[in-house]
């Protein structure tokens, strides 16, 4: 039986023209809403994640405890439970499943709060990689309903390197030749696509200290296969469209690129008056410091904290336990 609710948002037309019909938002709330109904904590999920990735920043003695919040956690279209190419109908299935922006998944996101939870208030939205785009994007779609973002790992804006680097990902999984341009069959996956796909991103989702230090060795693995295994294992379990989907949402996030802003990065990070503690790993090598440096300088209540992790991407991925303090701290700064 699933674990999660499912919010029906009808016909949606996306940013890029194209009608999802009949598009489905999967989600999961933890805790209860208080009579005063501002104790919301909104955290979407990640590349490939599900709400289950996220419930490790719910454990018991970390900032978001069920116990004191209502959490609303999202999945993201495209992650094979919220609308996706794996599960959607013709004529939108598979390879012709249209290009979903941020700027859709937080619009549609807002619908859920608004709709069918009756929240007009949020507390926090706190999400990690793609996540942390997304809450950059809350943080500029609905300043008077936010109150406090944490981004952790990510940017408002994906990089030209950062864009460069997922084209490399999307060619090691298209070049199977099972991949069929998107149209192989679900017993058939690109099987020899998706191992390739997860040993790049291995290289790339921890730092080159990470794997010298072995802190692989903290994670359970004996050696850096075992790491590429443990690679495989996520991705593997994933469906190659759906991961092409979220790579292109990805690759094109910028919260103003949208109606609202009209292209104007810059004014929509300026509309972010929410409390921010953008928090970039030190050593992630595609969601950089530097990057983040530029956003906090146009946003007018945020600070930028790196996290001293030599984990790389991962470090706000809730596997390190002194990473998940230092991050736990900053949300208890918002959330007082």
């Amino acid at each position: 039986m699933a674990d999660f609710d499912v919010f029906g948002l009808g016909d949606v037309v996306l940013h890029c023209g194209v009608t999802l019909r009949q598009a489905t938002l999967a989600y999961k709330t933890y805790g209860t809403l208080n009579a005063a109904r501002d104790n919301v904590v909104v955290i979407p999920t990640f590349y490939a994640g599900h709400h289950t990735d996220v419930e490790v920043m719910l454990a018991p003695g970390r900032a978001l405890d069920p116990a004191k919040y209502f959490i609303v956690v999202p999945n993201m279209f495209g992650n094979g439970l919220s609308s996706s190419p794996s599960n959607t109908p013709p004529p939108n299935d598979r390879a012709a499943f249209p290009a979903v922006t941020v700027y859709d998944n937080v619009v549609c996101q807002h619908r859920l709060l608004a709709g069918k939870l009756g929240v007009s208030r949020v507390k926090l939205v706190a999400g990690f990689s793609m996540g942390a785009q997304q809450a950059f994007q809350w943080g500029a779609l609905f300043p008077d309903i936010v109150q406090a973002i944490a981004p952790i790992c990510g940017t408002a804006r994906t990089s030209p390197h950062n864009f460069v680097f997922l084209e490399g990902l999307k060619a090691a999984l298209t070049a199977d030749a099972a991949f069929q341009d998107g149209w192989y069959d679900d017993g058939s996956p690109p099987t020899k696509g998706l191992i390739a796909f997860s040993r790049v991103y291995a290289g790339w989702v921890y730092s080159q200290d990470f794997y010298r230090e072995q802190e692989y060795l903290k994670m359970g693995l004996a050696s850096i296969e075992d790491v590429l295994r443990f690679s495989e294992a996520r991705y593997r379990s994933r469906d190659a469209n759906d991961l092409l989907a979220m790579l292109s949402t990805w690759q094109h996030a910028d919260i103003g690129a949208n109606p609202r802003f009209g292209g104007d990065f810059v004014a929509a990070l300026r509309s972010i008056t929410a409390k921010a503690i953008v928090m970039p790993s030190a050593t992630d090598l595609y969601f950089r410091v530097r990057d983040n440096e530029i956003d906090v300088t146009h946003m007018p209540n945020a600070e930028l904290r790196p996290i001293p992790s030599i984990w790389g991407h991962a470090a706000g991925r809730g596997g390190n336990p002194v990473d998940n303090d230092f991050i736990d701290r900053a949300l208890k700064e918002l959330l007082t």
